[in-house]
């Protein structure tokens, strides 16, 4: 069965997309096979992944209903065909990525999840709650899929909710601001009373079509992104954030997620990992090297050289910082697959 984990911040700009497509790519690098979810209706990481061909995609007969949200209409439309697997896209130079396309419209969905996911399991909506998680299950099967990573909008709408606990593993994406520290004292609430729900109505839904994916999803950690680097370390407006993000994860979110049942056991996470305040890693700004990446089709640390496009000393900095964020999500990657093992 493939591991799944999900990227959540209900706060925007954290760079929950580009961590997505950055970790899944890393992944696949390793030889395994990886879906990538795209549950947000801004579909940025389908534009990712899709480039040029991005709006003719949603034009085609051929792949227009190859997404997420055409793959489970038939459980919010009350179709009498099961749910089946939708063809996923991969890119040129990854084939052991995959893509479940999002659709701007995706959003359409979710009154009517709320309305399911607070009916008690009346008869007519049970399979509702289910329904992504089928279709999700569906395409790892088809796709021998490892890991499946899902990205979210930054929001706290049922779709995002049902999707979070349709996962196995979810990471905390933040960047040094105080809106990120605001955040996550928010989230200290939200999620725990996400996963009460499932607790309390798991059962409920076990005999629908679409059952609910088992058990709780565990969280493994935070990210803190985009920053500037001074000397080889963050610059100085950026560190008390840091620190006050580490301290409240380790203080406040984590024991409130343990006391959810929202955690591993303690001797699975690394003492390396605990003392950083669970902080998997800390990837600075991108800079210049973003929008080669965007060019090229490929994540900043599969950039050939040549893809730089930058001559000297410049093209020396772009080598060295690629080496160091493909240094960095290497880390993520290898602790992940430790902590999900």
């Amino acid at each position: 069965m493939a591991k799944r984990m999900v990227l959540f911040n209900h706060k925007g700009g954290v760079s929950k997309t580009t961590t997505v497509y950055n970790l899944g790519w890393m992944l696949a690098d390793q030889e395994h096979r990886v879906l990538l979810v795209d549950a947000d209706p801004q579909c940025n990481l389908s534009s990712l992944i899709l480039g040029d061909e991005f709006d003719a995609y949603y034009l085609n007969d051929a792949t227009r209903l190859q997404n997420i949200k055409d793959g489970v209409e038939p459980a919010f439309k009350g179709k009498p065909t099961p749910i089946q697997p939708v063809l996923c896209r991969s890119p040129a130079r990854m084939s052991r990525l995959h893509l479940l396309a999002g659709h701007a419209t995706l959003s359409e969905y979710d009154a009517s999840l709320t309305f399911a996911q607070n009916s008690n399991a009346l008869a007519t909506l049970q399979n509702l709650p289910g329904a992504f998680n089928e279709l999700i299950r569906t395409i790892e099967k088809a796709n021998d899929i490892d890991y499946t990573i899902i990205d979210l909008n930054p929001g706290l709408s049922a779709i995002n909710q049902n999707l979070f606990l349709n996962a196995d593993f979810f990471i905390v994406p933040t960047n040094p601001d105080p809106f990120s520290i605001m955040a996550l004292e928010t989230l200290e609430s939200i999620i725990p009373r996400w996963a009460l729900w499932k607790a309390q109505n798991e059962t409920a839904f076990q005999d629908s079509a679409y059952p609910l994916r088992p058990g709780q999803p565990k969280f493994v950690g935070t990210l803190i992104q985009r920053f500037n680097v001074r000397n080889g370390r963050a610059a100085a407006p950026y560190r008390d954030n840091i620190a006050e993000i580490k301290k409240i994860t380790q203080d406040r979110l984590f024991p409130r997620l343990k006391g959810a049942g929202l955690t591993l056991s303690d001797n699975k996470y690394p003492p390396g990992l605990v003392s950083a305040g669970f902080c998997l890693e800390e990837i600075p700004d991108f800079g210049a090297l973003l929008p080669r990446s965007y060019d090229a089709g490929v994540p900043i640390f599969s950039l050939e050289d040549n893809e730089l496009a930058a001559t000297g000393v410049v093209q020396e900095g772009m080598m060295d910082k690629r080496g160091q964020i493909r240094e960095q999500f290497l880390q993520v990657a290898n602790t992940l697959q430790s902590l999900m093992s």
